[in-house]
């Protein structure tokens, strides 16, 4: 069984056979008499048969396995009548079985595909449960007047592009599943995607190509503002703050539209998620990249800040350690430092069992890293539980009038 992905991948080549057959068909004298008329049955090019006779063409190219079956014929029987024979169904008969997939290279390709399945279903839960925790933790974030400052402003920008992030790969999975199929070996091919199914997917690739590649640049974003405040001597948060939009929802735009521009007139295939040519997914795949590294740099930069910082306190060895560990495993998701591996054993650099292990922690870690950042961040944030814990206690106080309030108030004053 070939899914939605093998599905599409045949989109584009059975479009190019089907149109050589209409010319084909339109193009040729048809013959006097008696006879079977040439035919394009969405699944192969027929040519026109005589009655009583067995008519056989090659094994259509554009079959994903044709590789496997190039010196196979599909065959089809003319009737006395002139008319193609019908089974049962009434539905025109015909004998694939040469052009059928090898077994063992279907199995392995259905196994292939039951992995992905349960990476998808791995990915998806991740996504939504970062979903709905950053969209909680955004709420939380605008919500209290006293957490607004220039660190949580970039926290609630980061949040937002989280969510975005996963609402975009959500949609678009779900218009991929939606609008393609089911293909199993030989089927007709009749459910094709329509230009306006390609127009919506296409339109959802590109929103998730921009919330992206928006996530990395203000995963950059905290990195440098970071930096700024561990390294400048004078730093005023407010005057950076517009530099920081601008490059968390501005730079994806410098390099998402030419990749739309190179798409659309060197690669318009599909519904533009398979790179065929590798130099235009290089147009995106850059400058993430680069943000990526930076990133990296700016973390060692800050590890080396807080150990010399964490020495000049002469902490104990054990607290010291306890510190910088709690540190940097804090960093981590907040820098995206893990996405380092990955630039570096990319998809294309594995194979087999090692590049389903790369896949799965790649999924895995940018499905949850929304989940964890809220987490860190927010819920268990000592300055967002203390502000929530007396907005708690303040609306309770006025729910009951309680003088025993009034009194904790005067006291903490």
């Amino acid at each position: 069984m070939f899914s939605v992905s093998h599905l599409k991948d045949t989109v584009q080549e059975w479009n190019s056979y089907r149109n050589e057959c209409l010319l084909k068909i339109s193009s040729e004298p048809t013959p006097s008499g008696l006879f079977c008329r040439r035919m394009f049955d969405m699944y192969a090019c027929w040519t026109d048969g005589m009655p009583n006779t067995t008519v056989k063409v090659p094994c259509p190219w554009y079959l994903p396995w044709h590789d496997q079956v190039r010196t196979g014929f599909v065959l089809r029987e003319c009737g006395p009548d002139g008319q193609w024979h019908s089974n049962n169904t009434s539905r025109t008969w015909r004998d694939h079985s040469q052009c059928n997939a090898d077994g063992s290279k279907q199995r392995e390709q259905e196994y292939q595909m039951l992995i992905l399945a349960y990476f998808r279903v791995m990915y998806t839960v991740g996504y939504s449960l970062s979903l709905a925790s950053l969209s909680l933790a955004l709420i939380i974030l605008l919500l209290f007047r006293k957490l607004r400052c220039t660190r949580n402003y970039i926290h609630t920008n980061l949040f937002a592009s989280f969510i975005l992030r996963a609402v975009s790969i959500l949609t678009r999975d779900a218009l991929l599943t939606r609008e393609t199929p089911e293909f199993r070996d030989n089927s007709d091919l009749s459910n094709v995607l329509s230009d306006q199914a390609l127009s919506g997917c296409r339109i959802a690739q590109v929103l998730m190509q921009y919330c992206v590649g928006a996530n990395y640049f203000w995963l950059l974003v905290e990195g440098l503002y970071l930096h700024n405040l561990l390294v400048l001597m004078v730093f005023s948060e407010n005057s950076y703050f517009c530099g920081y939009l601008a490059i968390g929802w501005g730079t994806p735009v410098l390099f998402v539209v030419p990749w739309i521009v190179m798409r659309y007139l060197y690669e318009n295939t599909r519904c533009w998620e398979i790179n065929e040519n590798m130099a235009y997914w290089w147009i995106i795949r850059t400058p993430i990249l680069l943000a990526i590294l930076v990133n990296f740099f700016i973390f060692i930069r800050i590890i080396k800040i807080l150990i010399s910082k964490l020495k000049a306190h002469q902490m104990r060895y054990t607290d010291y350690k306890f510190r910088l560990a709690k540190s940097t495993l804090t960093l981590i998701p907040l820098l995206g430092i893990h996405e380092v591996v990955f630039a570096v054993m990319t998809e294309e650099q594995t194979e087999g069992v090692l590049r389903n292990i790369n896949l799965f922690f790649e999924l895995f870690f940018n499905s949850f890293q929304g989940f964890l950042v809220a987490i860190l961040y927010c819920f268990v944030n000592k300055e967002v539980r203390t502000t929530r814990n007396e907005a708690f206690r303040s609306s309770l106080c006025k729910a009951v009038s309680s003088p025993v309030c009034c009194c904790d108030r005067f006291i903490q004053q």
